[in-house]
């Protein structure tokens, strides 16, 4: 796919509520951003395959939009990237905001690999999924999930090391959300 493609394809996207066009560039250079925190234009080429000339392109497009800001650099020629970080009007944080657009991301991404994992190699067209509730405090609900993190810990640096990875490793969304159940409301408890 050429950028005049992806341009073609730009200009028949649905308008967000900022007036950019959806982008599947854009939008894979935010849910970059929000697994890594910080990412160059290079950085971002190596790791979604696209040139590192059409990722500067449309980080620049994202910032002009206030989707994300240039981060804390010592200089020099790379310009690292990362989420904005501002409140809204009604008092979300645009991290509070974009934890809403990626779990959007993430449903869509799965839906996708529903829809076309058919189309996988015979060894990649499996899933491991699932779920459980448990009775947690709010202090337990943390350990674990720093239990999901450290074991996810030994895989992390494959991301920005790309030799690290062994033979036929491909990207895999690893998605865990930790939220309490809250009781139904019914009309009693909703005048309440």
């Amino acid at each position: 796919m050429t950028e005049d493609d992806l341009n073609a394809r730009s200009a028949r996207a649905q308008r967000t509520d900022t007036g950019l066009p959806e982008h599947e560039v854009r939008t894979a250079l935010l849910d970059l951003l929000a697994e890594v925190g910080t990412v160059t234009a290079t950085e971002a080429a190596a790791r979604l395959g696209y040139s590192s000339g059409l990722c500067s392109f449309h980080l620049r497009q994202l910032a002009r939009h206030g989707h994300i800001e240039e981060a804390p650099h010592r200089g020099g020629r790379a310009r690292p990237w990362r989420l904005a970080q501002r409140v809204s009007a009604s008092g979300a944080s645009e991290e509070e905001r974009f934890g809403d657009l990626a779990r959007g991301l993430e449903d869509e991404s799965w839906q996708r690999w529903l829809a076309q994992r058919d189309r996988a190699p015979a060894e990649w067209r499996h899933d491991e999924a699932f779920s459980a509730v448990a009775y947690l405090t709010p202090e337990e609900m943390s350990r674990v999930a720093d239990a999901v993190r450290r074991a996810l810990a030994p895989y992390q640096d494959r991301e920005q090391r790309p030799l690290a990875r062994p033979d036929g490793a491909r990207p895999v969304a690893l998605i865990t959300r930790l939220f309490p159940l809250l009781p139904e409301l019914t009309d009693e408890t909703r005048q309440e």
